[in-house]
C-alpha cells in the first residue's frame, strides 16, 4: 500500500524544488538522534524502524498528490514531473529496533541525495519519535509492574487511527501483553483483549443479570466490571454469585476495577474472593494508571494480577514528544568526496557531531552494558585494549575503559536499507519485543529506575573529538 509523499513539511518541498532547479543535489549523510531522555528517565527504547522501512519502500506521489501540488501554483511542471516518478533510493544504517538507547548517539544514518534526505525528514521523525516515546513509556510501566501483564486499553485516546495503530505497535515492543485495538491485532499479530464497559452493565435491568449474560456469552473470559454502582456492595456481591456459578463448571473468572482507591479496593476484593473460595479469580485494574502508581502498588504488594493502561501510555502521558532531531553530518564536495559537516551552536550540547559515525557498546558478562562510544565509521576499537572516552559536551576527558573491565565492544549501526530496498527479512513484532526485553535486561537496574536513574555514559573517541574541535575552530575563524 503506497504512502503519500505529502507526509512532509511544505518547506521541505519548496527547498527540494530550489535544489532541483539549481541542479544542486549532492550526496549527503544525515543522523537521527535525540537530546534528552523522555520522562526524566535514564534511557529510551528505539522503536519504529521496521515500520519506517516498510513505508519508505512505498513512499510515492499519487496523481491526486501531484494535482494538489499543481493547484498551489508554487511548483514548476518539471519538478512535479520529477515527483510523479519519485521513489526513495537511499540507504539507511540504524540500530536494531528495540535497542536501549541514549541521548546524543546516532540511532539512524541516512545515506542518500540531498533532495531524498529532505523529503523523508518529517516522515522519519514522526515515525521514530512517536513510537520510541510510547515504547519507552510501555517499558517503564512493564518494569514497574515487575513482569505483570499490561493490557493496552487506550487506543481511543491516541491521535487518529494511524496514531492508534502506531501506539499499539510501540506499546507491544515496549512490553505490553495485548491491545484493545482490533485492527492492530490483525495488522501486527498482537494479542487482543478487552472486558466490558459500564454501558454493558447499565443496559440491563440489574447488575446481576448483566454479569450472568456476559458470563454465558464469554464463559472462558468472564472479566466483570464491578464499579458501575457500588464496588464493595452490589459489584462484588453479584460478581461472587456469578463466580461461584462459573466455578461449578470449572471455569475461572475475574473482576475489573476502574475507579477509586485501587490499593484499598484490591485488598478488600481479594479478601472477599478468597473467603468465597474463588482464590483463582483475577483482579484487573485500570483508571488513568501511571508507572509511578504501578510501582507503588507493586511495592506495597497490593494483590493485582494485571493492569489496563490507557491515556498515560498511548499519549506519552506527561511527555508530549521525543526530542529527536535529524541533522546533516557529511556531504559530497565538488570532487565527489564526502566531507564532515556540523552545526555550531552557542550551546555546546547543541553543536552536532560531524562525519559518518558508528556507535560501539562496551559490555562485560557480569555487569552487562558499561558505556557507549561514538566513533568515526572507519574506527574499530580493538578488544583487549584500553580506550579513552571523551565527554560529548565538554572539553574534558571522560574516563578510560580498561581492557580488564570489558569483554566485548559491539557496533550498533548496521545496513537496514540499500538503494531504497530493505536488507534481509524484517523480524516479526514478537521477535522485536523479545529483543527489546533482552536489551533492557542487559543493563543494570540503576539505569532503569523511575526516579533519579544512574546516567549511562555516551562518549566520543579521540578521533571524533579532535575532528569536532577542529571544525568548531574553523567556524570561529571564518574558514568553514
Amino acid at each position: 500500500m503506497s504512502v503519500s509523499g505529502l507526509n512532509t513539511d511544505f518547506y521541505e518541498l519548496t527547498m527540494m524544488q530550489g535544489f532541483f532547479l539549481a541542479k544542486h543535489n549532492p550526496g549527503v549523510v544525515f543522523d537521527m538522534f535525540y537530546r534528552t531522555n523522555p520522562f526524566n528517565g535514564g534511557y529510551a527504547v528505539f522503536t519504529g524502524l521496521n515500520d519506517l522501512l516498510d513505508k519508505l519502500e512505498d513512499f510515492t506521489f499519487s496523481d491526486d498528490d501531484i494535482a494538489y501540488l499543481a493547484s498551489l501554483k508554487k511548483f514548476k511542471p518539471e519538478f512535479l514531473e520529477f515527483l510523479a516518478s519519485y521513489h526513495f533510493s537511499g540507504s539507511i544504517h540504524a540500530m536494531d529496533e528495540g535497542t536501549m538507547v541514549f541521548p546524543g548517539e546516532p540511532l539512524v544514518r541516512v545515506h542518500t541525495s540531498l533532495i531524498d534526505a529532505l523529503l523523508i525528514e518529517t516522515f522519519l521523525l514522526n515515525t521514530l519519535n512517536f513510537q520510541t516515546l510510547i515504547a519507552t513509556k510501555a517499558a517503564r510501566m512493564s518494569l514497574a509492574a515487575s513482569g505483570g501483564p499490561i493490557m493496552e486499553f487506550g487506543y481511543r485516546r491516541a491521535q487518529g487511527i494511524d496514531g492508534a495503530l502506531s501506539a499499539s505497535r510501540a506499546s507491544f515492543i515496549g512490553g505490553t501483553s495485548s491491545t484493545s485495538n482490533t485492527l492492530a491485532g490483525m495488522k501486527y499479530g498482537i494479542p487482543v483483549a478487552g472486558t466490558m464497559a459500564h454501558s454493558w452493565v447499565m443496559s440491563f435491568s440489574d447488575e446481576l443479570e448483566a454479569f450472568r449474560e456476559f458470563a454465558r456469552l464469554y464463559p472462558d473470559n468472564a472479566i466483570l466490571l464491578i464499579d458501575t454502582y457500588d464496588t464493595l456492595g452490589s459489584g462484588i456481591e453479584n460478581a461472587l454469585i456469578v463466580g461461584k456459578e462459573l466455578k461449578k463448571k470449572n471455569l475461572s473468572f475475574g473482576v475489573r476495577i476502574d475507579s477509586g482507591d485501587l490499593n484499598y479496593l484490591s485488598r478488600a476484593i481479594r479478601k472477599r474472593l478468597d473467603e468465597a473460595g474463588l482464590e483463582d479469580a483475577r483482579i484487573i485494574v485500570s483508571n488513568d494508571i501511571t508507572e509511578d502508581i504501578i510501582q507503588t502498588l507493586v511495592h506495597d504488594k497490593v494483590p493485582i494480577d494485571s493492569w489496563g493502561i490507557g491515556t498515560h501510555l498511548v499519549t506519552g502521558g506527561t511527555q508530549s514528544s521525543l526530542n529527536g532531531v535529524y541533522k546533516l553530518c557529511s556531504k559530497q564536495d565538488t570532487f565527489g568526496q564526502y566531507i564532515p559537516t556540523l552545526k555550531v551552536s552557542n550551546s555546546y550540547e547543541k553543536t552536532t557531531l560531524p562525519g559518518i559515525k558508528q556507535v560501539w557498546r562496551f559490555s562485560n558478562e557480569t555487569e552487562g552494558a558499561l558505556a557507549d562510544l561514538v566513533t568515526l565509521e572507519d574506527e574499530t576499537p580493538e578488544n583487549g585494549c584500553d580506550h579513552t572516552f571523551f565527554h560529548p559536551f565538554t572539553e574534558m576527558d571522560f574516563f578510560v575503559m580498561k581492557a580488564k573491565n570489558y569483554t566485548s565492544a559491539v557496533p550498533l549501526l548496521s545496513c537496514k536499507m540499500k538503494d531504497g530496498k530493505k536488507v534481509g527479512v524484517s523480524p516479526s513484532l514478537t521477535e522485536v519485543q523479545d529483543f527489546a526485553r533482552k536489551s533492557l535486561d542487559g543493563f543494570h537496574a540503576s539505569y532503569k529506575r523511575l526516579i533519579n536513574p544512574h546516567i549511562y555514559k555516551v562518549s566520543l573517541s579521540r578521533k571524533l573529538k579532535d575532528l569536532k574541535t577542529e571544525l568548531i575552530m574553523r567556524v570561529k575563524k571564518g574558514d568553514a
